[in-house]
């Protein structure tokens, strides 16, 4: 129980939060989507078992993928698509990708429509949540994924227009979200198995991960992902004719 009143859970926790609002914003415009041609008495029951099954299968995939980061050089990997995660939030999209889910007159069709498309929607959060929680989480990982998620998608489903809003109004949200993913790349990064355990690949030279290393790589990728997107924003500007 004092783990959970660590400040570096509740910290965890709030990264999974901003994470999950800022990757799953999208959640909301799905579900609205998906549920669209359900009758009115219907279609709080959609919402509703469409959310809880988004959920439950976020949580499946997210143990899997925390497994597989203790596989030496994965959680690079996963590190150099965070930050491509966090760069993409930066470079504003052009494309409608809603376009192509359809709604369903039957519940339980609009249900497996909405955890469809969650499933395939939800690769960069289920990596950036993984990341999140495997680097601050300690020995209660799945604990802190589920009270995480189960906080942030009634935000999502209820409050997406709050947040789209806040967003627009205060921009530096997004940013200070994707400098997030890139603190969390950094983090990652330095402790791979294959840089930290002397017992996995013992010919790669180890690094000794202090609270110096770990934060001072967090701060790098959260800069390169702050400077990578700031240089294509002005070439997407410049190459648009638009004042960079």
């Amino acid at each position: 129980m004092e783990q959970f009143m660590t400040p570096e859970f509740w910290f965890a926790v709030g990264q999974i939060i901003m994470i999950d609002i800022l990757l799953g914003g999208d959640n909301a415009v799905v579900i609205a989507l998906a549920c669209r041609k359900l009758p009115p008495a219907q279609r709080t029951k959609g919402i509703l078992w469409g959310t809880a099954g988004a959920i439950i299968l976020r949580v499946i995939l997210i143990f899997f993928a925390l497994q597989l980061l203790a596989i030496p050089f994965l959680k690079i990997v996963g590190a150099l698509l965070l930050v491509w995660i966090g760069v993409k939030l930066l470079v504003p999209e052009h494309e409608d990708e809603h376009a192509k889910i359809e709604g369903s007159d039957k519940l339980w069709g609009a249900v497996k429509t909405v955890i469809v498309a969650d499933l395939v929607m939800s690769v960069d959060n289920v990596i950036a949540i993984a990341g999140a929680a495997e680097t601050a989480g300690g020995d209660h990982t799945m604990p802190l994924v589920i009270f995480g998620l189960i906080v942030s998608i009634p935000i999502i489903v209820w409050g997406s227009q709050l947040v789209i809003k806040l967003m627009d109004r205060f921009p530096v949200i997004i940013t200070l979200g994707a400098m997030l993913l890139g603190w969390i790349a950094g983090s990652m990064i330095v402790t791979d198995p294959a840089l930290v355990d002397p017992a996995t690949m013992p010919s790669i030279p180890k690094v000794v991960v202090t609270d110096y290393i770990k934060y001072g790589a967090g701060i790098a990728g959260a800069l390169l992902v702050l400077v990578l997107g700031k240089i294509l924003v002005a070439r997407q500007k410049s190459g648009s004719g638009e004042p960079a």
